[in-house]
């Protein structure tokens, strides 16, 4: 089972149940219009979607302690439960830089574990904000051709604005960097040092500079361009 957890006294975090069904319709919309302010893509999800995930107690909302929502997020399962995602992270504006976002990725990552222990648990983002969170959970970043090859999991990225990118590099490249967190290396954890955000940020911040002036340059007609773009993305990974 899995606590609710209040939050500097003003939050509570819990996976989310049939009290919540009537917040689904609030919750894509503030998906979509977060996606359009940033010109890229959270996959779009239905409210029927939204319901049957808290039907199935796959999700974490978070409330405020009178009522009010404040954020969400939900698991996915791909290749019979051998990779989970936390996926759809969302906070409602007013509540944003509160801290809350880390509580609900947090408690999400909880869930999953509780679920699917010996899944892989990943995440593909182009925020540096969720990138740290994920860190902090102990992901590593990964090349996108250790994620799930799933057609049903790269489906999710088509109502992103950069899905074209995905697709004229065969899955091999994207503005969006992979993550994923392996349950069996981190038996082992003493043993090895996690890689260190705040030491390795900079870099990050570099790798994506290259991506977008790489990446969002291409024409989907120009495959001279794009071979040659391909080999300078090689040559830098």
């Amino acid at each position: 089972m899995i606590t609710p957890e209040i939050v500097n006294d003003q939050y509570i975090v819990q996976v989310a149940n049939e009290n919540h069904l009537r917040l689904a319709e609030t919750i894509c919309h503030e998906m979509e219009e977060s996606a359009k302010a940033r010109g890229t893509g959270i996959a779009k999800r239905s409210p029927i979607y939204v319901m049957e995930k808290m039907l199935e107690g796959k999700a974490i909302i978070a409330m405020t302690l009178s009522g009010d929502w404040v954020g969400f997020c939900y698991i996915e399962t791909w290749e019979h439960g051998k990779f989970v995602a936390n996926s759809g992270l969302i906070v409602h504006p007013e509540h944003r830089k509160s801290g809350i976002a880390t509580r609900i990725k947090a408690k999400a990552f909880e869930l999953s574990r509780k679920m699917f222990p010996n899944a892989k648990i990943i995440g593909i983002t182009t925020s540096l904000a969720v990138l740290k969170i994920n860190s902090d959970l102990g992901y590593q970043p990964v090349t996108l051709s250790e994620l799930p090859g799933d057609d049903a999991f790269w489906k999710g990225c088509q109502t992103c604005a950069n899905f074209d990118i995905l697709t004229r590099t065969n899955r091999k490249h994207c503005l969006c960097t992979g993550m994923l967190y392996d349950p069996e290396e981190h038996k082992q954890e003493e043993k090895t040092e996690n890689w260190n955000f705040l030491k390795e940020s900079s870099l990050y911040e570099r790798w994506m500079r290259i991506k977008n002036r790489i990446l969002l340059r291409l024409s989907p007609t120009d495959r001279s361009r794009s071979r040659k773009a391909n080999r300078e993305l090689e040559s830098v990974a």
